[in-house]
């Protein structure tokens, strides 16, 4: 369907793998357009409970192709780059406004644009071989993909000011102690740790994950009366779903629940 996006459904679980091995996933041409119109047909599929980003081939995504900007840098085509740029705030905002947790499987290097999209899923497992970079100060160039939002509120300001000034590589270890990954697993553990913590999710309520990560990053730009007025809101409205009375049954029967999103 797309010519670097692979799509893949296997019961509730949409996997986006970015599909440019030979140049490390890089971004290139409608890429960054493509990427937000899978994520934004996942967000929209009934069937689908849980979205999985990752890479094909040895790279998560090494960011924009430079080679492709500098033949914008060339043409001076300062319209194609708006557009671009564009389209990669496309792709943060579907991954953020969507209600379903997203989960980024980082099985190699992520840099710049490829680092930021990472950080913009909610949650992150890395493999032991993965490295991050923010190493757009290496080409002269401003980090995006919400870097500047999501990095900051990570780690400390002047730990993201170093990764910003010196677009330094770290390794999978490393981000683990920083808080940037969730997890960190060996290589061919990946592919299964991603699913079985994909499928823990497919089995939780939709209706409570989809408050609970509206109220994550809402919390962000909110003092605690808002938060805790939020808080009333989603409660009244999981209490009243069919998912929290069929949560509420299971208790008491000691059974698993069975959870379908109404």
């Amino acid at each position: 369907m797309y010519e670097h996006i692979l799509v893949s459904e296997a019961e509730c679980v949409t996997t986006i793998t970015l599909n440019r091995p030979d140049k490390l996933n890089a971004f290139i041409g409608h890429m960054r357009r493509d990427l937000a119109e899978a994520l934004e047909h996942a967000s929209s599929d009934r069937n689908s409970r849980v979205v999985v980003i990752t890479g094909a081939g040895r790279a998560f995504c090494s960011g924009g192709d430079i080679a492709f900007m500098a033949e914008l840098m060339e043409r001076h085509d300062a319209d194609e780059f708006a557009r671009i740029l564009g389209a990669g705030r496309r792709v943060i905002s579907a991954i953020r406004s969507m209600t379903k947790p997203v989960i980024a499987a980082i099985n190699g290097p992520a840099a710049g644009a490829g680092f930021n999209l990472a950080l913009a899923c909610d949650l992150r497992i890395a493999s032991s071989d993965a490295t991050f970079s923010q190493s757009f100060v290496k080409v002269g160039l401003h980090p995006d993909w919400g870097g500047t939002y999501f990095l900051p509120r990570l780690v400390s300001p002047n730990k993201a000011c170093e990764m910003f000034f010196l677009g330094e590589t770290i390794d999978a270890q490393e981000a683990a102690r920083l808080n940037l990954v969730n997890r960190v697993v060996a290589p061919e553990e990946l592919e299964q740790a991603t699913l079985q913590l994909a499928h823990r999710l497919c089995a939780a309520p939709p209706i409570a994950l989809a408050a609970a990560k509206q109220a994550v990053y809402l919390s962000h730009a909110s003092d605690l009366d808002e938060m805790l007025r939020y808080e009333t809101e989603a409660q009244l409205r999981c209490f009243e779903s069919e998912d929290g009375h069929e949560g509420v049954r299971a208790f008491f029967e000691k059974r698993d629940p069975h959870f379908t999103g109404h």
